[in-house]
């Protein structure tokens, strides 16, 4: 039990233990490291537990089926607007939507779907659409996105079709219940 915690963690206290003979060396910096990884950890603890609430839900009320359905393998413009759509609406940083990217792979929805709702998770963001509109104008913005969101698009349908098939078979399979 505690050598699979050591090597599951292991990443973890290298790094604790290099940060704790950086600070050895030289107080400041080795304080400030520490000081990044505290607030970093308060940011997840704010945005983690909410995020897996929501998931938690959603896995129990929607059925895969209705994913499928929606999202699925057949759902063509249906399912690449929700992606959009989810992707869009979405807070918070990118590792909060990694755990959504794992449900959405137990309900069956389509691989094409979740990159499309990753990249716009990450470039469709209506908050950061406000923040870009408010600070650097319509123009911009909305040049952006007549980009970004045909781009999106694309790259969900690249990475799917590059991806190996045994590969997304695995990726599916290792994801069921």
């Amino acid at each position: 039990m505690i050598k699979a915690l050591v090597k599951r963690y292991s990443f973890f206290i290298i790094l604790f233990i290099v940060t704790v003979i950086v600070t050895v060396f030289n107080k400041e910096l080795g304080i400030k490291s520490f000081g990044i990884a505290l607030s970093s950890f308060k940011q997840m603890t704010g945005v983690v537990p909410p995020i897996m609430i929501m998931l938690g839900l959603m896995d129990v009320w929607i059925p895969r089926e209705t994913m499928m359905k929606y999202m699925g393998d057949n759902s063509g413009i249906k399912g690449i607007s929700l992606a959009m759509l989810i992707g869009s609406i979405a807070a918070g940083p990118m590792y909060a939507a990694f755990p959504f990217t794992k449900v959405l792979l137990k309900k069956g929805v389509k691989f094409s779907n979740i990159i499309i709702f990753m990249n716009a998770w990450c470039v469709t963001k209506i908050s950061t659409l406000m923040f870009e509109f408010s600070s650097l104008g319509y123009k911009f913005t909305l040049a952006r996105l007549l980009i970004d969101i045909p781009g999106v698009i694309i790259m969900g349908y690249l990475v799917q079709v590059l991806m190996p098939k045994n590969e997304l078979d695995r990726l599916y399979s290792d994801n069921l219940d």
